[in-house]
């Protein structure tokens, strides 16, 4: 006890370490890149001047805006870049520490203000499609345990392993083809969480409306760790099958019924829970990719659109979450792992 006390206590420990590492290279590597909002700034001048018919003098031989060096000092402190990359990553680490993110370039609101807007969305998503895995692919790996080399076992296998070839997003995107609106069937919406209507629909048509807008992304979520999930489980029941204290427990006459689903099934959960940190980020973070085909206004979608438009202060703040979210989710694991196996045993 007192050496798994230790590990997690070292692990805790390591989270801020982590968290200054890894957020300090996407600090730096923001400010490197070309395409900042200082470069937008000139694109759109350009665009507006060139919308107007005149050059004037801001542009220069090579066609470049040429703002002021007033105004881009100003621009520069507007956007907190006139610091050195430490400087400027110290003063934004001491403002998250005080829940200070800063301001969306695009928005034009407090950051955590637009993350804690879309932070709901994402959560419902994300925890539909990890209740729905499990509900899913545990029943459906025990299944192909008992049935093991059957045809039943055969078929299913067939099935999964196309759904493992088929990422997520791309799912959704041919459910939506074949199913959104304006298809032959028209049985799905093409994306959003709620229709626009939704406030003003009665009790069970909200209830509808939303279950519309939900069966797309989750069988997003839910293809996307559906294979894996399933294999898992059969391969640890039928390991688990074979094992002594399975035979010893047949040997003493309990029910094939009891012998797998009350001993054999505590221990075959175990590898599962292993996946549980990273299953907890897609839960609070969303799905870029998913959020993005499905057009769901999630922190995936968020982040997705602050990564293509520059919007740094969204880009850093939704990384916050997310490696925090991870690092935690990942002891979170080794937590739950060691209470269903209590044969674990963490070094000192």
């Amino acid at each position: 006890m007192h050496g798994m006390s230790t590990y997690f206590i070292r692990r805790l420990l390591l989270i801020p370490v982590t968290f200054i590492a890894i957020t300090f290279m996407v600090y730096a590597v923001l400010r490197l890149v070309p395409g900042g909002p200082i470069e937008q700034a000139q694109m759109q001048i350009k665009m507006a001047m060139m919308q107007e018919g005149g050059a004037g003098a801001m542009l220069g031989q090579t066609g470049d805006v040429q703002i002021p060096e007033d105004a881009m000092k100003e621009l520069k402190e507007y956007y907190h870049l006139d610091k050195s990359i430490p400087e400027g990553y110290s003063r934004w680490f001491w403002g998250i520490l005080h829940l200070d993110f800063g301001t969306s370039y695009i928005y034009g609101k407090p950051v955590l203000d637009v993350i804690v807007s879309k932070f709901p969305i994402s959560v419902y998503f994300g925890l539909i499609g990890y209740f729905a895995s499990w509900i899913i692919c545990i029943p459906l790996g025990v299944s192909k345990a008992i049935r093991h080399k059957t045809g039943y076992d055969t078929a299913t296998s067939v099935l999964v392993f196309i759904g493992y070839s088929i990422p997520g997003f791309v799912a959704c995107l041919i459910l939506l083809m074949m199913f959104g609106g304006g298809s032959f069937w028209d049985f799905v919406p093409l994306g959003g969480f709620r229709s626009d209507n939704w406030s003003q629909l009665g009790f069970f048509a909200k209830i509808l409306d939303q279950v519309h807008h939900t069966i797309v992304p989750l069988i997003g979520y839910l293809i996307g760790g559906f294979a894996s999930m399933t294999i898992l489980m059969k391969n640890s029941l039928l390991d688990n099958l074979g094992a002594d204290y399975v035979r010893t427990a047949f040997a003493k006459g309990l029910s094939e019924r009891r012998v797998i689903f009350v001993h054999a099934m505590r221990n075959s959960l175990i590898p599962l829970t292993v996946g549980i940190g990273q299953a907890l980020g897609l839960l609070f973070a969303g799905s870029f990719l998913i959020e993005k085909t499905c057009n769901i206004p999630g922190m995936g979608l968020l982040g997705y659109n602050s990564i293509i438009q520059r919007d740094y202060p969204i880009i850093l703040g939704v990384l916050v979450f997310m490696v925090l979210i991870r690092l935690t989710g990942n002891i979170f694991s080794d937590v739950i792992w060691a209470m269903i196996d209590p044969r674990i045993r963490f070094g000192k």
